[in-house]
């Protein structure tokens, strides 16, 4: 497939046959997103699905229609400024970390506080969720704002290995391996759509026609999917068609800062959502550098004070989500897209919440279907991770995944644990034998900051193998800190932060006891090993040389 033909003439060509395929990959990763929050809240709490349509939504999407518009204008920029007619922009979207964060441990037990504890009736309890969530995502717009002017130093500080380390971990572990339950719950046409998006994308084998491989993916395999919801296949059934409202105005109501008044109801709600926001600042540094090494260099805090404005508009608009660079870049380039894809991805997600009309496209398009195209991301991710990293630093690199296969471990062991039927038998973790119970609070604590952790991690290992242990024993140190304070290694569900201790009155933000003695310990294993590098360093002869020759 030649991807290099442009069908828009310009210097700068913006538009391109491989923008379709990566317009497809970015804008259902988008559109899942949504669905996901309409889906979590009004399934499993009950939370009114036109109050979902009507006031989160539209913000929701207003942040990425904002946030993309602006990478598309940054990338034209780039492209002026070097000369350089192949250009990516840089991908926007809901941060899906917080897609699950937010609506399962924020807007959902609000809602359930409000309607359970309070006796609000439903739209009362909705609404005070909802201004629970701007808040959290003012917030959070708010942190990566004043984080944004030194993301550039955290840039040159941090090595690729960890930058990209962490990269590498979400891509392959999380991205490319959770797709894989919904392609093969239903293999025929998921597998289908697999092999034609891999071997389209990643082998170049290109279909009749030039067909984009994304696009000849939604066809063929949608296609097997809905000949087999009419043959009658157990476990396929046709969409049901949702009901539309369109152009909401509910949402209009956040311009009047009534939410302002329920800053006391939100409060207890901000040790969870202020490590979602910590966290994209980290990936949006980590994407830049992705991007940087695909070749297109962007200046980091422009791209964090995108995200941030995008962020914070999302939620003075009545959004829930925060926005996020996707890690997606690499791939996006790889197939072929400029600034188109991202430009018709900000003006379709944009129109559908705020038109409405999201909730339609997504229950016709077969999950199954789509899934392969993250399958691809995660992999072109991870290949690109390793090739822009020194050879020596592998290993920290692979290392970096380990956290995040703690963080895999543990969504599969929830999901039983919060089953209806293993809750309703009465069993809780609680239930388990000791030594159960300890295995599954360590992994807690080892997935929770995960995407911390891998870049710390690996940039510890790769300042190791260049014989600084000097840097890697700081890099332990401040380990030990952020582990007293729950940013990484938290040991409370949602990865809360904590204070070690702290008046009564604070009790809400203080460590429970039962919880101290570990999290102590995890802290004093990283100042001690610290002290050991330090000590270790003094004496360690010097690397001399180091050969690179993987490029």
């Amino acid at each position: 497939m030649n991807d290099s033909k442009p069908l828009c003439g310009s210097r700068y060509d913006w538009l391109r046959k491989g923008d379709v395929n990566a317009f497809f990959g970015l804008m259902l990763d988008n559109l899942t997103g949504l669905f996901l929050l309409f889906l979590l809240l009004s399934l499993k709490f009950g939370f009114p699905g036109d109050f979902i349509v009507s006031a989160m939504v539209p913000g929701t999407a207003l942040g990425v229609l904002i946030g993309d518009l602006a990478f598309v204008y940054f990338a034209f920029r780039l492209s002026r400024r070097t000369g350089r007619s192949d250009v990516t922009a840089m991908p926007l979207g809901l941060d899906t970390p917080s897609v699950f964060g937010v609506t399962l441990l924020i807007l959902g037990p609000a809602y359930a506080h409000g309607v359970n504890v309070m006796e609000l009736d439903p739209t009362a309890a909705a609404y005070r969720a909802w201004h629970i969530g701007i808040w959290c995502t003012v917030l959070s717009g708010c942190v990566k704002l004043v984080m944004a002017p030194m993301t550039q130093w955290v840039r040159r500080v941090v090595p690729r290995a960890g930058l990209l380390g962490s990269l590498a971990a979400i891509a392959l572990v999380l991205i490319s391996y959770l797709p894989l339950s919904e392609i093969f719950a239903h293999p025929l046409p998921g597998l289908l759509a697999l092999v034609i998006v891999l071997t389209t994308l990643i082998a170049r084998v290109p279909l009749p026609g030039n067909m984009p491989g994304t696009l000849g993916a939604l066809l063929i395999a949608g296609l097997a999917y809905y000949l087999m919801c009419g043959a009658g296949v157990p476990g396929y059934h046709f969409p049901e068609v949702p009901t539309i409202q369109w152009f909401p105005t509910r949402w209009l109501e956040s311009w009047n800062f009534a939410w302002v008044a329920s800053l006391d109801d939100a409060l207890p709600y901000f040790p969870i959502a202020l490590p979602f926001a910590i966290a994209t600042v980290v990936g949006g540094i980590d994407c830049t550098e992705s991007a940087a090494a695909a070749g297109d260099d962007y200046d980091t805090r422009t791209v964090i004070g995108v995200e941030a404005v995008a962020t914070l508009i999302a939620g003075l608009s009545g959004g829930v989500i925060q926005t996020t660079p996707y890690i997606g870049h690499p791939a996006y380039k790889a197939m072929g897209g400029r600034a188109g894809y991202t430009l018709g991805t900000a003006l379709l997600i944009g129109s559908a919440g705020l038109i409405g009309y999201f909730a339609w496209i997504n229950a016709l398009i077969p999950k199954p279907v789509v899934m392969p195209i993250l399958v691809f991301v995660g992999l072109e991710i991870t290949a690109q991770s390793f090739f822009a990293t020194p050879r020596r630093h592998y290993a920290a690199v692979a290392f970096a995944c380990l956290p995040a296969l703690a963080y895999l471990a543990l969504i599969l062991t929830n999901q039983v644990i919060n089953e209806d039927a293993v809750r309703d038998a009465g069993m809780t973790v609680q239930s388990f034998s000791p030594v159960l119970q300890d295995t599954y609070h360590t992994t807690t604590m080892l997935s929770n900051g995960f995407i911390l952790v891998s870049l710390f991690w690996a940039w510890a290992l790769a300042a190791a193998i260049d014989r600084r242990l000097g840097v890697s024993a700081a890099v332990l140190a401040a380990c030990a800190g952020l582990t007293l304070l729950g940013l990484i290694h938290s040991p409370l569900d949602g990865n809360q932060m904590f204070l070690p201790f702290g008046p009564q009155q604070w009790e809400h933000l203080v460590l429970p006891i039962e919880h101290r003695a570990k999290v102590f310990e995890f802290a004093a294993a990283y100042a001690v090993t610290a002290v050991t590098l330090l000590a270790w360093g003094k004496v360690a002869p010097p690397l001399n040389e180091l050969v690179d020759t993987e490029h």
